[in-house]
């Protein structure tokens, strides 16, 4: 390869997929639930799954962390944040500040642990005549060591505010580019990141952005505005041609921030997710959900986990589920409801 390629280096998909600073973590959950139970749950026979650890796929679902209802019951985090993107079904969110919501369908959830935070994350599958897919990402991003220990902070971002990017080539193929994190001309106003979050420091850099291309589509991905920015090029959908590479799903190309890259979508399209951002460039110490910056901070959140639960947990149960009506809604800790 010439040593003008903006790709730096091309490689198979795992699961959590492989980050860059200032990433921690990226999984992509994208599950064919059948039709519900009447209860949340699955209408299916759970035999031959680690309930309580089920990460099988099994006729292409999980189970994850719950035990009836599918998803990940109150658990704590401290030093980073997560940013959870979704692109399919319902998501019920609850937490130890008070909050909840049930969001999808494209809606965005930012969620800044800071101090510590103890949240659940469930997928009700509330359709009894039909299947329930759920497909989301969760990312963690980093924080640096001076807002490893804020205020926690909730932020829900609807689909309708998204910013969006339609272009069209030359032949009127599509490329679709929504922006949850950056700038991107033409794509409107950007969203504002949470106050203490490292992408809402001047000159971080940080884009997170899914695009889709249809067929032969081209467009050029522009430059990273910043110095170092670090960037990867998440393929997970079909095929496309990544500045004259042919590159198939599932596959991470990490690219050089400092170059545009064109993009051309395959015989059957393409569909990316694109992580971007100036490295914060310090010590990492991470044990489960705990990311700080020495071994003797993560034990330090330890034994205040244990001895505060991070503000306790306000819910009956570990695993709340928001009603049966779909309306998608978000209480905040002040006790503001929000819909789109």
């Amino acid at each position: 390869m010439s040593t003008t390629s903006p790709i730096l280096a091309v490689q198979p998909l795992g699961f959590p997929w492989a980050t860059v600073d200032p990433f921690l973590f990226c999984a992509w959950h994208d599950d064919a639930y059948p039709q519900g139970n009447g209860e949340f749950g699955p209408k299916a026979a759970l035999a031959g799954r680690e309930i309580g650890s089920d990460f099988s796929r099994k006729d292409g679902w999980s189970m994850y962390h719950g035990d009836s209802v599918p998803g990940f019951p109150a658990h704590p985090h401290r030093g980073f944040e997560t940013v959870t993107l979704v692109r399919k079904g319902l998501i019920d969110h609850s937490d130890s500040l008070g909050a909840s919501a049930r969001f999808g369908e494209g809606d965005v959830q930012w969620v800044t642990a800071g101090e510590g935070i103890v949240h659940s994350e469930m997928f009700p599958l509330l359709r009894e005549d039909a299947g329930n897919p759920v497909e989301l990402f969760q990312i963690w991003l980093n924080l640096p060591a001076k807002s490893k220990m804020v205020k926690p902070h909730f932020t829900m971002f609807w689909a309708n505010e998204v910013p969006r990017l339609v272009a069209k080539d030359d032949a009127g193929r599509e490329t679709v580019v929504r922006v949850i994190a950056g700038e991107l001309q033409g794509a409107g106003a950007p969203l504002a990141p949470p106050p203490e979050s490292w992408a809402a420091q001047a000159g971080s850099d940080v884009a997170i952005w899914t695009i889709r291309s249809q067929a032969g589509a081209s467009w050029t991905l522009p430059a990273a505005t910043g110095e170092g920015t670090q960037r990867v090029l998440y393929v997970f959908r079909g095929s496309a041609r990544v500045a004259g590479r042919e590159v198939a799903a599932p596959s991470a190309v990490q690219l050089r921030g400092d170059a545009a890259v064109e993009l051309v979508g395959g015989e059957g399209g393409a569909e990316f997710l694109l992580l971007q951002g100036r490295p914060i460039a310090e010590p990492v110490a991470q044990y489960g959900p705990f990311v700080m910056n020495t071994q003797a901070e993560i034990m330090q959140a330890m034994q205040d986990y244990r001895h505060t639960q991070f503000g306790g947990w306000k819910w009956d149960d570990s695993a709340p589920v928001h009603g049966r009506e779909p309306k998608r809604f978000a209480k905040y800790p002040d006790g503001r409801v929000e819909t789109p």
